[in-house]
């Protein structure tokens, strides 16, 4: 006996017999278009991302393969949660003509190398294989096959340009010895060890180092075109390269969409940047809660794993969450265990659990001690830009070592976000700009146990009455 399906189970666009109704038809082909790109994009968006970064540092004349742009940051320099807390050193290492050495001195350097996708690489200087006590970093170009010279921490990239991003500590706040520090380090071919990458310090000038400029229209799609043409398949990566193809973006393939194919392709960029946009800062996750009675939020969901991968599975949710607020991936990045790496905490609501408001003044409260080892910040961003808010302040951050450190480190400390300064605590002050949205992250670097256990934890910010 033949059992028929019932006609319930079978699709709103299905004629009789199962076949699709030819009216139906055009529109779920749209449709399903649109959803491969939105899923295209979101995954995609690191590598249009990571990009901006290299655009940035080329459009003030910073080379790929022969320049290391160095900065001691603020809100001039636009990019992704960028923090003044320590310099920074970002080039794009080019790998298509052999190894390249990263060294560096002993001392307390923070490295990493990501590659063209933001998928890690390596580790370097505290949280590396060599602990701060300075050695040779090599990195591989994808595959290569000659011998690994011994001496080396040696890693494989995917790619052949790779990001390189330094960091070096500012002990005892001195922000000049950091910067300096970063020009120690040594980056070469591996066959030309003469042929030194230079540094240019950028402090002084404005720059735009994010994919602010294209991820909202069609140029998203062909910077992403041109990368995907230009670096080797990634194989953990060939289901979405399926997409783009069905997009008309492949190896060997020129990017010329037709009309209709390129208004299909600004939308779901402008729908794929909203669910991003919401797993930032709308997130329903149970997971994001950093501690029950507080709205503060972890940013990082995925503990220890740079690629967002989990036993059950790659987190596109915690990665869409990440890389919209952030740039760069690093296994320190994550690290919940105490002396590790850094932490980091995001604060978009008040405590009545309202989106923070430029034009409203608050007050945030932190107990004290701060438990941690070597410094902490609090650092307000602009939610559009996602990058340090910009004021006649020009300021951004108020940091333990720099701003704040002339405060009791056993009395608990006050800061103030807003339009308005606080009488007699200017210099514990942030300003925000009225109309626009901002979110603060708490970082602490060197954790101590207090910052797991919940026998710290920072108060939420709270509304200052217009008459304090």
């Amino acid at each position: 006996m033949t059992q028929t399906v019932g006609v319930d189970s079978v699709g709103e666009t299905a004629q009789a017999g199962g076949y699709p109704a030819e009216a139906e038809v055009a529109a779920v082909r749209e449709d399903a278009r649109f959803q491969r790109a939105v899923t295209a994009y979101r995954f995609w968006y690191p590598t249009v991302s990571v990009e901006g970064i290299f655009q940035g540092n080329r459009d003030i004349g910073i080379e790929d393969g022969a320049t290391v742009g160095i900065a001691a940051t603020g809100p001039r320099q636009v990019g992704f949660t960028l923090n003044s807390d320590t310099p920074y050193g970002a080039a794009a290492i080019d790998l298509r003509g052999g190894p390249v050495v990263i060294e560096l001195p002993p001392g307390p350097y923070i490295g990493l190398v990501d590659d063209r996708h933001q998928r890690w690489v390596l580790d370097m200087g505290i949280p590396g294989p060599d602990g701060g006590k300075g050695g040779r970093h090599l990195v591989l170009p994808p595959g290569h096959t000659g011998d690994v010279p011994e001496g080396y921490y040696a890693a494989r990239s995917n790619t052949n340009i790779n990001l390189l991003a330094l960091r070096a500590l500012p002990v005892g706040g001195d922000m000049g010895k950091a910067l300096e520090a970063l020009r120690a380090v040594k980056v070469y071919p591996l066959d030309r060890p003469g042929d030194l990458m230079g540094y240019t310090d950028i402090t002084e000038r404005a720059s735009d180092n994010s994919c602010l400029k294209w991820e909202d229209d069609l140029e998203f799609w062909r910077v992403l075109n041109r990368v995907v043409n230009e670096e080797p398949v990634t194989d953990e990566f060939r289901p979405m390269y399926g997409l783009l193809t069905a997009l008309g973006i492949g190896k060997g393939q020129k990017f010329d969409p037709d009309e209709a194919t390129a208004r299909l392709l600004e939308r779901a960029a402008r729908a794929g940047l909203d669910q991003m946009r919401a797993a930032a800062f709308a997130s329903d996750r149970p997971d994001r809660i950093a501690w029950p009675d507080r709205r503060w939020e972890w940013v990082g969901l995925v503990a220890d794993d740079p690629n967002f991968e989990t036993p059950e599975g790659l987190d596109l949710d915690a990665r869409d969450r990440w890389f919209y607020q952030a740039i760069v991936a690093s296994p320190a990045m994550f690290r919940r265990v105490e002396g590790a790496g850094s932490l980091y905490w995001l604060g978009h609501r008040d405590a009545d659990g309202e989106y923070l408001d430029g034009g409203t003044d608050y007050r945030l409260t932190l107990p004290a001690p701060v438990p941690g080892k070597l410094f902490w910040s609090v650092t307000a961003y602009d939610a559009r830009t996602r990058s340090q808010v910009q004021t006649d302040q020009d300021q951004g951050a108020l940091r333990s070592l720099v701003e704040l450190a002339g405060a009791d480190p056993a009395a608990p400390v006050d800061l103030y976000f807003g339009p308005n300064p606080p009488a007699g605590a200017e210099d514990r002050w942030l300003k925000t700009v009225p109309g626009r949205g901002w979110f603060a992250y708490i970082r602490i670097y060197g954790p101590e146990a207090a910052a797991f256990d919940g026998t710290w934890k920072p108060g939420d910010l709270r509304r200052v009455p217009a008459d304090r």
